[in-house]
């Protein structure tokens, strides 16, 4: 083969692998690309995903102290009436014992 026909070919050869080369840079770039388009999906995913969870978390928790609340109410309530009841039952005795003191001092000063 004649010495410009084998240049010639290996010019040829050249410009092929430049661009293989080329179009494998390319592929490269965009399949980073994909694959960086397709973190950030996941990532913002995930973000929503954790948002929901702890919108999810807060509302439950809200019930939970909400239902708490309640029963502490009503515990203080119940209380609140017993101590009513007790000191409306010992009305009796603190009037009696209110006369007697009384009485006792009276009779002291005589």
């Amino acid at each position: 083969m004649p010495r410009p026909e084998v240049l010639e070919r290996i010019k040829t050869a050249e410009e092929e692998a430049d661009d293989i080369v080329e179009s494998a840079e390319a592929t490269r770039e965009e399949r980073i690309a994909e694959a960086r388009n397709e973190a950030d999906e996941i990532r913002e995913k995930a973000r929503r995903e954790a948002d929901e969870l702890e919108e999810s978390r807060l509302a439950e928790a809200r019930e939970e102290i909400e239902a708490r609340r309640e029963e502490l109410l009503e515990e203080g309530v119940e209380a609140r009436e017993e101590l009513v009841e007790e000191a409306e039952s010992n009305v009796d005795e603190a009037v009696e014992y209110a006369i007697e003191q009384f009485e006792e001092a009276v009779n002291a000063q005589t």
